[in-house]
């Protein structure tokens, strides 16, 4: 399978290829798929999740493979189907699917972000939605669906702990991400080291928004000194955010580090290529803060 179709970077668009769970229609970011396979048994593995199927070996790697009707309480009537093999986070996990329906190219700014009755905190795992020949494709939140299953592949708060007490810094951060859940846990991790001048936007658009904002009112410099942010976002992603800073002469030294779990070596290309300061992977939230206080240090220097 062809899953390097979006060569240009910070288009603002995406590939997402859809598949089926029974008659219901479901799509993931094609830049977090290695490969699709027929299924094939696998070799269950006592005391895990309800939803671990049990993992396979194709060429030589251990793949766990994750029962996509389980984790979302639909009947599953043992259909054979596909796993689609994936990788974020560096962690390589295969889903079981029903159905492959193909690959659309859509834009940010056409997925609809779901409400609070259906996206909050609380174990929503609809990440967007788009509206296509008379359906709705609900993108999946992957990450939390693994974190659920796995908490130590979400981000390592303890590594927060490890860094000790740190005195107050007033550099203020603007930070773009959409998951309610990851921007709390984000926030409460740079509080805890010290970084508590933080602007908290929900996609790349708000955060572009803001930066406009601050600028017209001419305190762009005192008010934004970094910028953290996921990649995958509605409206408006990361690299497109990255790609808007880092090509605007007032902007450009401002600092971006891109924190998400598509940091594989393609999308660090990418980043690069856009002029992102950092690149870190989720669960790396230490190193996020190493990341910004080094960058702080040398844009002071």
């Amino acid at each position: 399978m062809d899953t390097n179709i979006l060569l240009e970077s910070g288009t603002n668009e995406l590939e997402v290829l859809e598949f089926t769970l029974g008659d219901n229609h479901y799509g993931i970011n094609v830049a977090k798929i290695r490969e699709i396979l027929q299924f094939q048994p696998v070799t269950p593995v006592p005391n895990t999740h309800p939803s671990v199927e049990g993992i396979f070996m194709p060429r030589d790697t251990m793949i766990t493979v994750i029962n996509l009707k389980k984790c979302l309480n639909m009947a599953d009537n043992d259909e054979q189907g596909l796993f689609i093999i994936t990788n974020f986070n560096k962690l390589d996990i295969a889903f079981h699917v029903d159905r492959v329906v193909g690959i659309h190219r859509v834009s940010w700014n056409e997925i609809i972000k779901p409400d609070s009755t259906i996206n909050s905190e609380d174990g929503s795992v609809a990440t967007g939605v788009i509206k296509m020949e008379g359906k709705l494709i609900v993108i999946l939140d992957f990450e939390a669906i693994v974190s659920s299953i796995s908490p130590e592949t979400g981000l390592r708060v303890n590594d927060i702990e490890q860094i000790g007490k740190r005195p107050r810094n007033e550099e203020p951060i603007l930070i773009a991400e959409d998951s309610p859940l990851l921007s709390r846990l984000i926030t409460d991790c740079l509080k805890k080291a010290g970084y508590d001048q933080l602007i908290v936007t929900y996609n790349g658009k708000e955060a572009w928004d803001k930066i406009c904002e601050l600028d017209k009112a001419g305190t762009l410099d005192k008010d934004v000194r970094c910028v953290i942010t996921d990649i995958e976002m509605p409206q408006m992603d990361g690299h497109r955010l990255t790609k808007l800073i880092k090509s605007n002469d007032r902007y450009k030294n401002i600092p971006v580090v891109i924190f998400s779990s598509l940091v594989n070596e393609e999308m660090r290309r990418k980043g690069e290529q856009l002029g992102a300061d950092a690149q870190l992977t989720k669960p790396e939230i230490g190193s996020l803060v190493d990341a910004i206080d080094k960058l702080l240090e040398n844009r002071d220097a």
